[in-house]
């Protein structure tokens, strides 16, 4: 007679694709509640875990990073297993992980960006931020992208943090960069940098605006760049004015008040400039062989149905001459093999987490999904957590109804002997703690927290014998 599942003779086996902070949540979740026993096995397509918090936090904001510490614990439960250096749709399928697993758990995240949709905007020159933020963290994906640094005038599309980095990383001094783990290419680049102005662009106004208080503020304490905001363009109209007063926000009232300041201050004569823009969506980018201006519309506030504040063109324009354009409006998800999808939305189709048919609405057994992938590009490292603690409770709830995937083979043996006999040299996590110790030690030598490996080759080589790297 078989044993009950949940037991220690027959473990939920959960499979959790994917390795930032809404995957280890999840993982945590499942480890600490104490009604079945579990097994966990995550799943990464890179060698190193941890996501966005690795490849998309600014290298300048090292305690958000630190958050990692807090992966490593979970990660060192024995119940716990990490396949580094896998990833599904090419060296394991779908059929392969319900032949395994009696759960799987999708928390991969939005990978790619949100486009504008306007003329111009494959001219050479015009990028996605999110291109940018991975080649200056030694992302491998974006290692060996270019951009020309020798514009002197760039536009950053977007008003929230990750706008906010871009515009930063692009104003800071060799001082300021030098101390972090920024890409050592990135850093000889920015080193040559001949950008002087930046223009950040936001379609709405300063009390709308989606970046935090300590982003804003960080700009104006650069060394040799200044923020320059006009008095006319941080005034508040009068329905800002009537929504701040009602909803009594704090961080939007920071925001306003620092833009105020900004704007007040008089030039201190800094050799860059970092522009913010209000009330601006861009139209066009003009260029014939490559990025040569962008046109901007001017945009009014108007109330919506619901209460919010909407951005409605005028018919007034401006041209400004730019040689590089950042796009910054929106992470955007990534279909995964045999897994639905809302291409509209970028995000697998769920309800709570509960992974959805689109033909039948109804829950697909054995599937879920948590973080961005689940509900979208929103919120902070922190948001994932209840995000993903949410979704484990329903897997649970559906483990004790019988509700799961029916494996064959579902015992880690199983899946590691199907890996070996593909030839799939993954990576566990004694194998990243390993990499983690030479990258740390490589910064030792500059006085830096580490140097990122930034190819795979490189990892691979390093961990399993030589130390070779560019």
């Amino acid at each position: 007679m078989a044993s009950p599942l949940g037991t220690s003779e027959a473990p939920l086996r959960v499979a959790i694709i994917g390795s930032g902070p809404s995957a280890f949540y999840a993982a945590d979740a499942l480890l600490k509640q104490t009604a079945v026993t579990v097994e966990i096995d995550m799943f990464e397509r890179l060698p190193t875990p941890h996501g966005l918090v690795r490849g998309g936090v600014a290298p300048d904001h090292p305690k958000i990073k630190s958050v990692t510490k807090v992966y490593d614990k979970i990660a060192a439960d024995p119940r716990f297993r990490f396949y580094g250096n896998v990833e599904l749709g090419r060296d394991i399928s779908h059929d392969d992980l319900t032949a395994r697993y009696h759960q799987i758990l999708y928390a991969t995240g939005a990978q790619t960006d949100r486009r504008m949709g306007i003329p111009g905007e494959d001219l050479p020159g015009s990028h996605a931020a999110t291109e940018f933020v991975g080649w200056y963290n030694a992302h491998p994906d974006f290692r060996d992208l270019q951009f020309d640094l020798s514009q002197t005038k760039v536009a950053v599309i977007g008003n929230g943090n990750v706008a906010m980095d871009v515009a930063r990383i692009l104003a800071s001094n060799h001082n300021e960069l030098a101390s972090t783990d920024i890409a050592d290419y990135a850093l000889a680049a920015l080193d040559n940098s001949a950008v002087t102005d930046i223009y950040v662009i936001g379609r709405r106004g300063p009390a709308q605006a989606a970046f935090t208080n300590p982003e804003i503020k960080e700009l104006g304490e650069l060394a040799d760049a200044e923020v320059v905001v006009s008095q006319k363009e941080a005034a508040l109209d009068a329905l800002s004015q009537a929504a701040l007063l009602a909803e009594k926000d704090r961080t939007t009232d920071n925001n306003v008040q620092i833009l105020t300041l900004y704007a007040t201050h008089p030039s201190m004569g800094k050799p860059r400039r970092v522009h913010m823009r209000f009330l601006w969506s861009p139209v066009e980018i003009v260029g014939t062989e490559r990025v040569e201006a962008i046109k901007l519309i001017k945009n009014e506030l108007i109330a919506s149905d619901d209460g919010s504040l909407r951005a409605r063109a005028t018919d007034m324009t401006e041209t400004i001459p730019v040689g590089l354009v950042f796009r910054s409006i929106g992470y955007k998800g990534v279909a995964l093999s045999g897994v639905p999808f809302d291409a509209k939305a970028g995000v697998i189709p769920n309800v709570g987490g509960r992974v959805i048919d689109p033909t039948t609405h109804e829950p697909l057994a054995g599937e879920y999904v948590a973080g961005w992938i689940k509900r979208g590009p929103s919120g902070v490292i922190g948001t994932n957590k209840p995000d993903s603690v949410e979704t484990v409770k329903l897997a649970l709830e559906d483990a004790a109804a019988g509700h799961t995937h029916t494996p064959t083979e579902p015992t880690r043996a199983a899946l590691e002997a199907l890996l070996k006999e593909r030839g799939v040299d993954f990576v566990t996590y004694a194998d990243w703690l390993a990499l983690d110790a030479i990258e740390q030690e490589n910064g030792k030598v500059q006085g830096r927290p580490r140097i990122k490996f930034s190819r795979i080759a490189d990892m691979m080589t390093a961990l399993r014998g030589g130390t070779s790297g560019d």
